[in-house]
């Protein structure tokens, strides 16, 4: 099952989205609800999206269209910068690389990181 935290720091001006486990669609459709509810109030343009993927497993292809959506709506919505930050998991780099290419998300950047 797939989990999110959504948090919104006004302050700095950035919106990070903490995701864990493997998603079902049922699990993408929800985390798409709370995104949109948190977006909503503010102006994306002026924000970073920050994406937490470390806990995050490779993504089913029945969900890929899903998350391909997501992409999508990110760039949509015109965040200044989307981060993902992952652990040192190629296969999940290059799935999500290629979806953001394929969204044209050209502020797209995506940091392995390495744990001790």
């Amino acid at each position: 099952m797939g989990k999110f935290i959504l948090k919104t720091d006004s302050e700095k001006k950035i919106i990070n989205i903490e995701l864990e486990g493997t998603f079902s669609n049922e699990d993408g459709l929800k985390s798409i609800q709370a995104y949109q509810q948190t977006v909503n109030p503010i102006t994306p343009s002026e924000y970073a999206l920050q994406i937490d993927c470390r806990k995050l497993n490779v993504t089913a292809p029945d969900v890929v269209p899903l998350l391909e959506g997501c992409f999508v709506m990110f760039k949509a919505d015109g965040f200044e910068r989307v981060s993902l930050t992952l652990e040192n998991n190629p296969i999940l780099k290059m799935q999500l690389a290629r979806l953001g290419r394929k969204a044209g998300l050209e502020n797209l950047e995506i940091t392995s990181t390495v744990q001790a």
